[in-house]
């Protein structure tokens, strides 16, 4: 019983040693590492931020009624181009009874005080005539009456205002009939026939009936984060991508940045604005959804590597490459980086274009699948 015991050990370890003596073996019969190689090219380099935002009407103008009423007529539709002058709608006024009502008390009193004044310049003036007042008398009873006249000839101009909006003797300072001040094409109309509109004065706003813009002034309105504004400056290119025309670009130029940001889902964000430059008169819809890629730095003709074949020292992080000299034989070349657009970047000195940059990250690639 111990006799096979100890003849099973020893199978055993017979087993183990030729196992560690194949394993030494095959180890040693491995294929070695053999790393490819890369060489700089040249290309431009590109660094640059992207801010989201729309295209609007560098300038938009809001036409808005000079008096209150319903919209009896609108003359124009979204999308039409207008000229300053043009007609847009047509106001008729309502008439409020109550005003209506004080206005023509108003009439009324003027007419009875314009009567009274009427009789006593008559009286006046024929006693002026037989000698009896002075001309200062007589020129008192003339001015009284003809101011008499005026109040009267205001009162039924009130009136008229009151009852239709307007009056002959005002003449387009208060009109029915709304026009274009400016040249443009027609953004939007927000009311419609039967609508109830209100003037525009100090006291309130009024209601726009039409939007009008110059459709050729065009500007990118954005906003971009906390962390890059500082990298921003005024007159910066920017090249803007909008999403409903396809494979195109359009440049622009960075006019504006806020100098103050806005909270916004956690984070601090800052408006832009870009003018767009359309050289093609490509018609661009105000409201679209656009991109706008700030371009930090650029560079053209590079001498330029994939930033993963570059290294960094463990002591002074100061960045290198491994340049071959002899076939698998690597040398050690310290580089100076420039701009990188976050897969190649810049070589400033410490390589040539002909040198042969080693791939250390590529792991092993096996003898016979060297190509």
């Amino acid at each position: 019983m111990k006799k096979g015991v100890t003849i099973t050990i020893l199978i055993i370890i017979v087993i183990v040693f030729f196992s560690a003596l194949y394993y030494l073996y095959a180890k040693n019969q491995a294929p070695s590492v053999v790393f490819k190689t890369e060489k700089p090219i040249t290309k431009t380099i590109v660094k640059n931020t992207i801010a989201t935002g729309n295209i609007q009407p560098d300038e938009e103008v809001l036409i808005k009624p000079n008096i209150s009423g319903i919209i009896e007529t609108v003359f124009i539709k979204a999308g039409e181009k207008i000229k300053a002058g043009d007609k847009i709608a047509k106001i008729r006024v309502v008439a409020n009874v109550s005003n209506v009502s004080s206005t023509q008390n108003q009439v009324q009193t003027a007419k009875i005080a314009l009567d009274n004044q009427e009789k006593i310049f008559q009286r006046q003036k024929t006693l002026f005539e037989k000698d009896v007042i002075s001309a200062n008398d007589f020129d008192g009873a003339q001015l009284a009456y003809k101011q008499a006249k005026q109040n009267y000839l205001a009162a039924k101009q009130s009136l008229d205002i009151v009852k239709t909006g307007t009056t002959t003797s005002l003449g387009s300072y208060a009109n029915t009939l709304i026009r274009s001040t400016v040249n443009g094409m027609i953004l939007d109309v927000p009311v419609k026939e039967g609508n109830q509109v209100i003037e525009s004065n100090n006291f309130n706003e009024g209601t726009t009936i039409a939007s009008v813009a110059d459709v050729g002034r065009m500007i990118f309105i954005g906003k971009i984060d906390e962390s890059e504004v500082g990298k921003i400056k005024e007159n910066m290119p920017i090249e803007i991508t909008i999403g409903a025309i396809e494979n195109k670009k359009f440049n622009a130029v960075l006019n504006y940045i806020a100098p103050k940001g806005v909270a916004e889902n956690g984070a601090i964000q800052f408006e832009i604005k870009a003018s767009l430059q359309n050289n093609d008169a490509t018609f661009i819809r105000a409201g679209l959804s656009a991109n706008a890629s700030i371009i930090l730095e650029k560079v053209n003709k590079a001498l330029a590597i994939k930033e993963s074949l570059v290294q960094f020292d463990k002591k002074t992080q100061k960045p290198y490459v491994e340049i071959e000299t002899a076939p698998q034989k690597f040398q050690r070349k310290d580089v100076v980086l420039g701009v990188s657009d976050g897969i190649y970047v810049q070589v400033k000195s410490g390589i040539k274009k002909s040198d042969k940059i080693k791939i250390w990250n590529q792991g092993l690639i096996a003898e016979g699948d060297k190509k």
